[in-house]
Formats: C-alpha cells, structure tokens, sequence
C-alpha cells in the first residue's frame, strides 16, 4: 500500500508527529512519503491513500487549497469534509441541530449588542493556531479588531472568553472512522491585554486528558449531527 501524508512546506518542520508517523509506517512495511500539498511534481493519483497532516498554510490560501483537494483521487477526508471545517461558520449548522456551542456573534459593528461577559475573544472564520485572534478587556477594541477583518473581507466571530480557559485549558477529542481514540488537553494561548499576536507557537501545551462522560457525549452528538450535513 502506498501512502502519501501531505504537509506544507512551511510548516513541516513543525508537525512533530511526521517522523513518528513515517517510521511506523515503515515498521508496517508501507510505502509511505510526507508531500507538500502545493508541490508541483507530487503525482497524487499515484497513492493509494493521502492523508491530510499540516496544511496549516491553508488559512491564506484557501480557495487553491479546496482546489487541491478536489483534484486528489483517494483523500482522506474528502474534500467536502475540509471546506466545512476549515471555517468555523460551521458552528452554526452544529447550534442549529442543538449542539450547545459558545455564544458567537457573527461580523459585528459598532454599537452592536456583544454582551458583558468582562472579555470577548475575536477572530476570523478561518484561522490557525490563533492567527489575527485576539483576547480583549474593552467593547472598543472587540468593535475596532471585527472591522479590519471585515474589512479585507473575512468573516469575524466573536465570543465570550471563557475563564476556565486560564487554568483548565481546552479539552480536545480525536475520533477515527466515527469511534472515539483519545484526548488531549490545550493549555491557553492567549493573554490578556496583548492585542493580535501572530506567532504563539512556543506556548502551546498539549497534554493526554480523560475527557468526562458529558464531555464525550457533547462530542459524539457533534459527529451525529455533522453525518446530517455532510
């Protein structure tokens, strides 16, 4: 079996699970290789499977990532799988099939009701280890950060920060073919007071968590209700 496990050039040497995946592939006797998504002389249709890793460059160029996938015969996942969540507008599909979600408001503007949660996240739709995100105490900022992503023609979420963020971080689950493999926790990325910053890579924490059984719930409703729209 061959297998293709496709990254980005730019961040290849920062997915640390490639040289974990490529040696188990080979103690399987598989003919596995790690491919830009964008190299020129990749022949996809050559593998039997490819396997998205760390596109990560995707959140600037998009629309010829979508077109990348569609071109790639055995993708894992599919192409219509990718475009829906590689923007977070799919929240609202997940709240309207009653999946409880943080409460977002969408492309706000001056004036408009954000609430007094105390801080609010900003960020746009698409978007990767919290690029152009920003933590905020003041309306005025949370305005004035939603206006200049709006303004290059992005859409804005905003979002109540959530203070347990700080000290209990965020909880991910990773399903496989629809059956639950594990967790992990994500300790806080964002500080207060710091505006957007770019890079934050050097602080992210990512430690094995047990997930609780409403957290796993939440989660398997989530994958129930993706079925529905996909």
């Amino acid at each position: 079996m061959t297998i293709a496990f496709a990254t980005s050039t730019a961040f290849r040497t920062f997915d640390e699970d490639l040289p974990l995946i490529q040696a188990a592939a080979d103690q399987r006797g598989l003919d596995a290789r790690i491919l830009s998504w964008d190299d020129p002389d990749a022949d996809w249709s050559t593998f039997d499977a490819v396997v998205i890793r760390s596109c990560w460059d995707y959140i600037e160029r998009r629309d010829e990532f979508l077109a990348w996938a569609s071109s790639v015969p055995r993708l894992h996942n599919s192409r219509e799988v990718i475009e829906w969540n590689t923007d977070k507008v799919y929240l609202r599909q997940l709240e309207a099939a009653g999946i409880p979600i943080i409460e977002t408001r969408w492309d706000i503007a001056a004036g408009d009701d954000i609430g007094s949660p105390g801080e609010w996240v900003v960020k746009p739709t698409v978007s990767a280890g919290s690029k152009d995100t920003a933590r905020w105490h003041a309306a005025e900022d949370v305005y004035a950060h939603s206006a200049a992503l709006t303004a290059a023609g992005r859409t804005s979420m905003t979002q109540p920060y959530i203070s347990s963020v700080d000290d209990e971080g965020e909880t991910a689950m990773l399903f496989i073919g629809g059956a639950f493999s594990h967790a992990i926790r994500k300790g806080q990325l964002l500080e207060p007071g710091e505006g957007v910053v770019q890079d934050r890579a050097g602080r992210e924490t990512i430690d094995p968590r047990t997930p609780s059984d409403a957290q796993r719930d939440i989660a398997q409703a989530a994958l129930a209700a993706v079925d529905g729209v996909l």
